[in-house]
């Protein structure tokens, strides 16, 4: 992308934006609206239709009839195929509208949405579509007089609840491979950034998808995505996001038909660097990158910092130095290395955790303050924070915000006590030269991705998802449509 073409776009007024229903952009049926407040500038974007539980039985009833008339559920593999190969080409061809609509709404700088959001977003539907042709059945060792068919059916409707942070990256990561199992979809988007998801959904009706198999109600949290959990006709949920969201959708489903319900839910990872580590200073880099892009508002951020004693101070120089040279900015300018915070809430979640970690006993290095305010954006300088302990909320609770906290460590023993110390089992890295202690550390920590001399950069081709009160059930890699399929055994005597 280019800067100019980012400015043409960034200058595009957007007109209010209803929900997405069977093919149609409609109003919610109360004919509310909620506000999108850009975290660039704290400016007004637009509106966006403030759906609740009609809404949500209106997409799910168009869901559930296009599902039972076969049109996708029952088209060949080769067809779905062809017409999501056709929507990851639209997406791609729409990147870089798509991608400066999404920093619009969510705040991402621009050069890490750009790959993150619609290219990732592309990539992964063509992934699915690939795949759809490709995935069999079984044939079961049975008895030579009986026949044992295992076949992969799709479930039915499938409800998706996606975060703000990479509404699309993580969108796909649940649509595609629901689709391309065959399953009718309603998404859920967060009232923070819903606009790329709605404009995805139109985008693959323009593909060739039949009406009513994707479908976007925008609106709260609390009201629709309630309703999409208590609906009686939704056969699962796949979301991403909170603990205290997850819990309520484990009970939504036990309150209503027992749907299945798919977790991911944050974490606290652990990024530990051992004194051996081949390169401090990429591993200080990395590590800064790893922590801060984005504001820090990734669920794998590399937010406790575990240091070797015999290398802290060295390594502590080089992280402060990448720290204090990233540009906090305007998002949509290709110059800034870190965005802004989603929203003026975040912000001042976050704020909130300085000031406790500092009441704590905690030594602030750098940042943790508000910074730009006079442009009316949401922005915070990149935080550091030593002398953390396990007892200190900074250890122990997600931030989702730019605040890293860094612990000494001795042995190999107490680095991983530390990366296990807390709830979460998201992911983990591990820097060191030798390949025993890196082996020994992966099957150590309680994690569901450990890297290793790196931090961040798995692809489509490999499951994501954590451990412990990180959730589960994983998204990407073929292991996905285990989800969104269900097994039925045919027994056939001979």
């Amino acid at each position: 992308m280019q800067q100019d073409q980012i400015d043409r776009l960034r200058a595009d007024p957007i007109a209010p934006v209803g929900l997405f229903i069977a093919g149609r952009s409609e109003p919610s049926a109360s004919g509310r609206v909620v506000d999108v407040i850009s975290p660039i500038n704290g400016k007004k974007l637009t509106t966006i239709a403030d759906g609740a539980a009609a809404d949500i039985d209106r997409s799910v009833v168009a869901a559930r009839s296009v599902f039972e008339s076969g049109t996708w559920s029952r088209a060949t593999p080769a067809h779905r195929k062809k017409v999501l190969l056709k929507l990851a080409d639209l997406v791609e061809k729409h990147a870089a509208e798509l991608a400066v609509l999404g920093v619009r709404d969510n705040g991402t700088e621009i050069g890490m949405a750009y790959k993150a959001e619609p290219l990732s977003a592309a990539g992964t539907i063509r992934y699915y579509a690939e795949a759809t042709d490709k995935v069999y059945g079984e044939i079961a060792p049975t008895p030579e007089n009986v026949l044992g068919l295992i076949h992969r059916e799709p479930l039915g409707v499938i409800g998706v609840i996606v975060p703000w942070n990479f509404p699309m990256m993580i969108g796909a990561w649940k649509i595609a491979p629901a689709l391309a199992a065959g399953n009718s979809v309603v998404v859920k988007p967060s009232e923070i950034a819903s606009l790329t998801l709605l404009r995805l959904a139109a985008l693959a009706t323009e593909a060739g998808l039949p009406d009513g198999v994707l479908n976007v109600v925008t609106g709260k949290g609390s009201v629709a995505g309630e309703a999409l959990g208590l609906h009686m006709d939704v056969d699962a949920i796949a979301f991403t996001g909170s603990g205290g969201v997850g819990r309520r959708l484990l009970e939504y489903s036990a309150r209503s038909n027992l749907k299945r319900v798919y977790l991911e839910l944050g974490g606290k990872s652990p990024n530990i660097v051992f004194a051996d580590a081949p390169d401090l200073r990429q591993a200080a880099k990395v590590s800064a990158n790893g922590m801060f892009r984005n504001s820090g508002q990734v669920c794998v951020a590399g937010s406790r910092l575990l240091v070797q004693s015999p290398i802290y101070d060295r390594f502590m120089d080089e992280l402060l130095a990448v720290t204090g040279k990233l540009k906090v900015g305007d998002p949509l300018d290709l110059g800034s290395d870190v965005g802004a915070v989603s929203s003026a809430e975040q912000l001042g979640k976050n704020l909130n955790f300085v000031a406790k970690a500092e009441e704590e006993g905690a030594r602030r290095l750098a940042g943790g303050t508000r910074i730009r305010e006079e442009t009316g954006g949401y922005y915070m300088a990149p935080t550091v924070f030593e002398n953390i302990t396990t007892e200190m909320k900074l250890a122990r609770e997600e931030v989702f915000g730019p605040v890293l906290g860094v612990m000494r460590f001795d042995t190999e023993e107490e680095a991983v006590k530390l990366a296990n110390s807390t709830v979460y089992g998201l992911a983990a890295a591990v820097w060191t030269s030798s390949v025993s202690t890196a082996h020994r550390m992966v099957r150590a920590i309680n994690a569901g991705v450990v890297h290793v001399n790196t931090y961040g950069g798995a692809d489509i081709t490999v499951p994501l998802g954590g451990f412990k009160q990180s959730g589960f059930g994983r998204d990407k890699s073929l292991h996905a449509l285990d989800k969104y399929t269900d097994l039925k055994t045919a027994w056939i005597a001979l």
